[in-house]
């Protein structure tokens, strides 16, 4: 077992009115690596000013993750077949809208890499086509969608 972690802190500026959703939805997420990225919710859901639309917001992050497990997956396995991957791009993308019990999720992810390869054995169209099957049926990301999620809230005096 493996634990990963990551910790959120947002806190309120001193002219906003928080009772009347007038706050900055900007934070920093740290990873346990020691990474700090600006986190926001998306202006396709809280408006502008209220979002920061250059930092990463949930979805994205969401879409993200399940892309970059893909790929990293891609190529472990491509290298153990002997293909050598010189390049991976993907234009993966998210769709947000409601979902059969009528709450918004997101419903479709789906990722369009891009691979160019070099060296003496190239894998045919069948056997890329294996490689990101298996990629995805190995991303821990892809067989986590429907995980359970805890809230365990730590309550102070």
């Amino acid at each position: 077992m493996a634990e990963h972690g990551a910790d959120i802190l947002w806190e309120r500026g001193e002219h906003e009115d928080f009772l009347k959703q007038r706050y900055s939805r900007r934070h920093s997420i740290r990873f346990d690596g020691g990474a700090v990225i600006a986190g926001s919710s998306s202006p396709h859901v809280v408006p502008l000013p209220w979002s920061d639309a250059a930092a990463i917001d949930p979805e994205e992050a969401f879409v993200a993750s399940l892309s970059s497990c893909h790929m990293l997956w891609f190529l472990s396995l491509a290298a153990e077949q002997g293909w050598c991957v010189d390049r991976y791009q993907d234009a993966a993308r998210g769709v947000m809208q409601k979902n059969a019990e009528g709450h918004m999720a997101i419903t479709r992810v789906t990722l369009r890499p891009e691979v160019r390869f070099s060296g003496a054995a190239l894998p045919t169209r069948a056997q890329i086509d294996a490689l990101h099957h298996e990629a995805h049926a190995r991303c821990f990301i892809a067989n986590s969608v429907k995980s359970e999620v805890r809230c365990e809230p730590v309550y102070l005096p």
